[in-house]
């Protein structure tokens, strides 16, 4: 078999373990490629790299996928995700001072959402009854998990992203920086930088994005379009060797090794014992505080995790339509759809024979049991994947969708046109 280069950028995040684990322990090789990894601190830069050529394919924010094939905000180059990096891995974080406040008015460690979104709504109209400065927030990039994600559960709790507070783009290394010399008030962002912000005692958690939206989607192996019609076969053997590693990672008996391996400074660089907490769904929630189980917090590959839904794809433009990031257009939905590949994911995994999806988008937010989905050899269990508001997102219904969001938020009607 001869060996095929690809180069992939990355992010030092815990849900770059597929990749890490593909190129280290042998998955790639013994698919016939070198799998050469490059390690960046910022999402532009990322978005950037593939765009020119520097990278073949990277580990990829979701939503920068679609984005990027839309034309939105950047060049227009359209992109593929074949393959998902696993589901959930972001919290949102508070500084110290800030969850002080919140506790004040009802917040507790390891609440659900709507607690604490209660209490942070209190404190943001107190800060307006008072005239001061509304709160600063920062996520990682402007079509991220964690900017929707974010806006999503402010929202669903009363209090208005754009209006009554600040959010801002910092990249995630420079996140808990940014929080303990007070610029910030919170932000949302994958691990380990969450945990790190606990550990310094800068900030406390207030929610895993899990339990705003259960089996939420995350990163995605993401590349041009033209760069997969010219290397197929490469394509196809990327996708096996990085499903082939996330079952790897997902495997309890491996993860004090993958802590390991990502605590090295050319990966993550983070304690291993942080990462591990993150790999088991063990977080420590406040400082000086034991960690506590979140339950589904960061899923590598049970709950079809590393399947590529479209519907996953069409909920991250609905979310784009919402927060007038793009008009609405039944083109843009159809370019969606062609954003995530599960045909070429299909494809490249039947060689495995493995028990994948028979379908390629489903009802998001539904049911709240688990029950058996349709796939290529019977069914597979799944769910449960509920928000945490009991908000049903039907892909098939695109517009009804947006226009109840549009009532909700008192905005009038979004143009569906």
């Amino acid at each position: 078999m001869s060996t095929r280069t690809v180069v992939v950028g990355f992010i030092p995040l815990l849900d770059c373990a597929p990749l890490i684990v593909a190129a280290e322990k042998g998955f790639a090789a013994e698919e016939g490629i070198d799998l050469r990894l490059i390690r960046e601190t910022s999402w532009a830069s990322i978005r950037d790299r593939i765009v020119v050529g520097h990278f073949d394919a990277a580990h990829m924010l979701g939503p920068m996928a679609v984005a990027s094939t839309l034309g939105i905000g950047h060049l227009r180059v359209p992109m593929i995700a074949p393959l998902s990096l696993g589901l959930g891995g972001n919290a949102i974080t508070v500084s110290t001072a800030l969850w002080e406040q919140m506790q004040q008015h009802g917040a507790t460690s390891g609440a659900d959402p709507r607690t604490q979104g209660n209490a942070l709504r209190t404190v943001v109209t107190a800060r307006e009854r008072a005239g001061k400065a509304p709160l600063t927030l920062a996520m990682v990039y402007p079509f991220s998990c964690h900017n929707y994600e974010l806006r999503y559960w402010l929202s669903a709790c009363g209090i208005d992203p754009d209006r009554d507070v600040r959010l801002l783009v910092l990249p995630p290394p420079l996140l808990v920086d940014a929080l303990r010399e007070g610029q910030i008030d919170g932000f949302c962002v994958g691990e380990p930088w969450n945990s790190l912000a606990v550990s310094a005692g800068a900030g406390s958690i207030v929610a895993a994005t899990t339990a705003v939206w259960r089996l939420s989607p995350e990163k995605v192996l993401g590349c041009k379009l033209e760069w997969a019609q010219r290397h197929p076969d490469r394509m196809a053997a990327v996708i096996r060797a990085v499903y082939r590693a996330s079952q790897w990672c997902e495997h309890a008996e491996h993860h004090d090794e993958l802590a390991s391996l990502l605590a090295e400074p050319r990966f993550v660089g983070a304690p291993a014992a942080t990462l591990r907490r993150g790999l088991t769904n063990q977080l420590s929630l406040v400082p000086d505080e034991p960690p506590q189980h979140v339950a589904d917090f960061y899923i590598l590959a049970r709950q079809t995790a590393t399947f590529p839904w479209t519907s996953h794809a069409l909920w991250f433009y609905s979310q784009m339509v919402r927060w007038q990031q793009i008009e609405f257009s039944e083109r843009d939905v159809a370019a969606v759809r062609g954003t995530w590949r599960p045909d070429l994911y299909r494809l490249a995994l039947a060689p495995l024979q493995v028990d994948v999806p028979a379908v390629d988008t489903k009802i998001e937010g539904t049911p709240v049991q688990r029950h058996a989905m349709q796939s290529s050899q019977g069914a597979l269990d799944y769910g449960p994947d509920g928000f945490f508001d009991a908000r049903v997102f039907d892909p098939g219904d695109l517009a009804g969708y947006l226009q109840a969001l549009a009532a909700d938020r008192l905005l009038g009607t979004i143009p569906i046109t």
